[in-house]
C-alpha cells in the first residue's frame, strides 16, 4: 500500500489574515515535509472562481512543487478536463514531468460545476467527449513524433509534432464514482480515483467491476487505484479532530457549494457527524487499523491518498501530521 497526502487547494478562509503568497508558501512547505517525510505522493487540486481563491493554476503549482521535492509522485487530483485546451495541456504537464524527472501523474475528471463551465464557455453536455478527446490528445501529443491523432476539440491535426516530451510515460488517472466514469477508466485510464464518500464496500464493488472491464474488453497494461480519505494524526482520537475540524468541514461546505451552485450557509448536524465519521483520524495506530481494513478489501496494490490538507489549521500542525504519517503510519504499510 502507498501513501500520498495533499490535495493542496491554498483557499484562504474568512478568518485568516494570511496574503494568498503565504499561503501558497505554506504548500511549498508542506511539499517540503511531505519529501521529507519519505510518502509516496503529493497532490493539488482544482476548481475556479471561489472568492477564498482555491488553487486554479493547476500547472504552476505541480511546477513549483516539482522544484523542492526529489521523489514524490506529483499530479492534480483532479484536474478538470473539459475546461482545457488539451494540446496546451499535454505541454503543460510534459513540462512539469520534465521539472519532476519523471514524477508527473494526470489527473482527470468531467467537473460538474455549471458556474465554471458557463465561465469557460464550455457546454456541461460536452464534458465526456472532451474529457475522452484530451485523454486521447495527450496520449498522442507525449508519444514519439506527431500526434497521429484528429483531436475534436482543438484545431492542430494529426501532424502536429507537440513538443517537449515528458520524461516518462505520465498516467492518466480518471475519477468518479458514477459507473460510466469508473468504466470509462477501467478502459481508457491507467488508473481510477475513489472519492472520500465511498464506503469501502463502494470502492471494493468498483475495483471488481473494473477488473472485469479490464478483462472482458482484454484491455493492456498497468492499472492503479487511487483513494481520497480525509483525514489526522495526532497523540489522541479527540485532539486529531480538533485539529482538522474546522479546516475539513469549511472545505466540505465550500465543496457542497461547487458541486450544487447554491450557497451553503452552514452544514447540518447531520451532515457534520456524517463527515466525522467518513474521516479517518486519531493516534497513528489507529490510522493503520483503518487503512489496513482497505488493505484488507482491496489488497496491497492501492495508493491512499490521505488527505491532510485542511484550509486554515495552521501549518505547524500539518506537517507534525505529515512528519509522523512518514515516521509512524507509511513504514508499517509495507
Amino acid at each position: 500500500m502507498k501513501l500520498g497526502t495533499g490535495l493542496f487547494t491554498c483557499q484562504r478562509r474568512p478568518d485568516d489574515d494570511r496574503s494568498m503568497a503565504a499561503i501558497y508558501d505554506e504548500m511549498l512547505e508542506l511539499g517540503r515535509a511531505i519529501d521529507g517525510a519519505g510518502l509516496d505522493s503529493a497532490w493539488v487540486s482544482e476548481h475556479h472562481f471561489l472568492a477564498d481563491g482555491y488553487l486554479s493554476g493547476v500547472a504552476p503549482a505541480l511546477g513549483a512543487l516539482a522544484a523542492v521535492t526529489e521523489d514524490v509522485e506529483l499530479g492534480p487530483c483532479i484536474a478538470l478536463a473539459p475546461l482545457y485546451d488539451a494540446v496546451r495541456l499535454a505541454e503543460d504537464v510534459a513540462t512539469v514531468d520534465l521539472l519532476a524527472d519523471g514524477r508527473a501523474t494526470l489527473g482527470l475528471a468531467i467537473g460538474s460545476n455549471p458556474h465554471e463551465f458557463e465561465a469557460f464557455g464550455v457546454p456541461t453536455d460536452e464534458r465526456v467527449d472532451r474529457l475522452v478527446d484530451a485523454v486521447n490528445t495527450v496520449r498522442g501529443a507525449w508519444s514519439p513524433g506527431p500526434l497521429d491523432y484528429d483531436p475534436e476539440f482543438h484545431d492542430a491535426g494529426p501532424d502536429v509534432d507537440v513538443t517537449p516530451k515528458p520524461a516518462s510515460d505520465v498516467p492518466v488517472m480518471l475519477g468518479g464514482a458514477a459507473k460510466p466514469a469508473v468504466r470509462r477508466a477501467a478502459r481508457i485510464g491507467d488508473g481510477w480515483c475513489a472519492p472520500s464518500a465511498l464506503s469501502i464496500e463502494g470502492v471494493a464493488k468498483r475495483v471488481a467491476d473494473i477488473e472485469r472491464v479490464r478483462e472482458e474488453e482484454d484491455v493492456d497494461g498497468d492499472f492503479q487505484v487511487y483513494l481520497i480519505q480525509h483525514g489526522f494524526v495526532g497523540d489522541s482520537r479527540d485532539e486529531a479532530w480538533e485539529r482538522m475540524r474546522e479546516g475539513y468541514l469549511y472545505i466540505q461546505r465550500r465543496y457542497e457549494e461547487i458541486f450544487s451552485g447554491e450557497s451553503v450557509e452552514e452544514l447540518s448536524a447531520e451532515r457534520r457527524q456524517e463527515l466525522r465519521e467518513q474521516a479517518i483520524f486519531g493516534t497513528p495506530e489507529q490510522v493503520l487499523e483503518e487503512l489496513d481494513e482497505y488493505r484488507e478489501a482491496l489488497g496491497e496494490d492501492v495508493h491512499v491518498i490521505f488527505r491532510t490538507y485542511h484550509p486554515g489549521i495552521g501549518t505547524d500542525p500539518m506537517v507534525e501530521c505529515i512528519e509522523r504519517l512518514g515516521d509512524e503510519v507509511r513504514p508499517q504499510l509495507d
